[in-house]
C-alpha cells in the first residue's frame, strides 16, 4: 500500500471506532406510565454514561417525571411521548416518581 492509501484506511478505521463508541455511549430505555404507575418501576442503566430515556404515558392524564436525585422534571402530556436525557450517572440509585400520582407512580434509577 502506498503512504496515501495508508493514511486513508487509518483514518477510515479511526472514524468507525469513535462513531461506534459515539453510539455505545447512549444507551436508550423506555419507560411506560400507565394507570399512574410507571413500568417497569426499576430501571437499570450502566453507570458513567448518557441515556436516552423515552417516557411515554398511557394514561388519559398528563403526568409530571419528577427526580430531584436526577434534576429532571418533565411534564408528559396524556397519550404523549418524550425524551428525557440522564446521565452520566455515578454508581447507585436515584429516585423518580410522578407529581400528580405521587402516592403510585414512583420508580427508581439503578447506576451500575
Amino acid at each position: 500500500m502506498t503512504r496515501l492509501q495508508t493514511a486513508i484506511l487509518s483514518l477510515l478505521l479511526s472514524s468507525a471506532v469513535i462513531g461506534s463508541r459515539a453510539l455505545a455511549a447512549e444507551a436508550e430505555l423506555t419507560l411506560v406510565i400507565k394507570d399512574h404507575r410507571f413500568e417497569p418501576p426499576e430501571i437499570k442503566v450502566p453507570a458513567g454514561q448518557r441515556v436516552r430515556l423515552i417516557v411515554h404515558n398511557q394514561d388519559a392524564t398528563p403526568e409530571e417525571f419528577e427526580s430531584h436525585d436526577l434534576n429532571r422534571e418533565k411534564v408528559i402530556p396524556a397519550g404523549a411521548k418524550v425524551t428525557i436525557y440522564i446521565g452520566p450517572l455515578k454508581a447507585g440509585r436515584y429516585g423518580f416518581y410522578g407529581e400528580y400520582n405521587e402516592a403510585s407512580a414512583k420508580g427508581t434509577v439503578i447506576a451500575e
